[in-house]
């Protein structure tokens, strides 16, 4: 599949330094009064938005591996609160704490609900606010019940299995990696959007972006050499678009 940096962001950075090229071509004739359409601020803009769209592909990259890691920590989070359960009933505990253990296990089952899945490793180019936002629930639910799985077992000092991974400790570090994991991809997130943002107001800007200003350099070579002119017509043919 080709990816959208290919056929849309880089697409049009591409193209703005072709936009350029003709221009420098022009000589002295390309003459715009418009500081933001002179050639020098026309480079600046190219190298800022190379930064830019850079920055995004880096942070995607980030973005993607906490995706990742975090998936893959919680991947297996409800078949291990069954083994604890089932752990906790033959250790000796009380019925009460029996079923308070087992009504947590519920929650992290998802009885009775529909459960909400982790997202799939993100593919795209960009994360959807909405889909974030109900699969980061979905975490912090699971942590929180995590958490007070552990709380539990920490009043039924009866329950102390023999397995490492059953033990109470062992659970507490799972927590503890669990919550790191959730925080990084929340940082990964916040840090990933926020260059999205950046880039998008360097290319998307109605006022300043690089595609207004491609607009804006086409009808000034139009003015000066007019609408059938070779000149213009070659430069018209550089293609620009808002990628949302």
């Amino acid at each position: 599949m080709t990816s959208i940096y290919e056929t849309g962001h880089s697409k049009n950075v591409a193209n703005f330094e072709d936009l350029i090229s003709f221009c420098q071509g022009y000589g002295s004739a390309y003459n715009p009064v418009k500081e933001a359409l002179k050639i020098t601020s026309m480079q600046d803009a190219l190298t800022a938005a190379r930064e830019k769209l850079e920055s995004a592909r880096v942070l995607k990259t980030t973005y993607d591996i906490a995706t990742n890691h975090r998936r893959l920590a919680f991947e297996d989070i409800r078949s291990f609160s069954t083994k604890v359960l089932n752990a906790f009933i033959v250790s000796g505990a009380d019925k009460l704490a029996i079923d308070d253990l087992k009504g947590i296990n519920k929650k992290i089952q998802g009885t009775g609900k529909k459960k909400t899945e982790a997202p799939p490793a993100a593919t795209s180019e960009e994360p959807t606010p909405k889909s974030i936002s109900t699969s980061q629930q979905s975490y912090d639910r699971q942590i929180d019940h995590l958490a007070n799985l552990i709380q539990v077992l920490e009043q039924t000092p009866i329950y102390s299995p023999n397995e490492n991974e059953l033990k109470l400790q062992t659970i507490k570090d799972r927590l503890t990696d669990l919550k790191a994991k959730n925080t990084s991809h929340i940082n990964a997130y916040t840090n990933y959007t926020n260059a999205i943002k950046e880039r998008n107001k360097i290319l998307y800007d109605p006022t300043t972006g690089l595609v207004q200003t491609s607009k804006e350099v086409k009808q000034y070579v139009k003015s000066i050499f007019g609408a059938t002119s070779t000149e213009y017509r070659k430069l018209s043919s550089i293609e620009f678009r808002v990628v949302k």
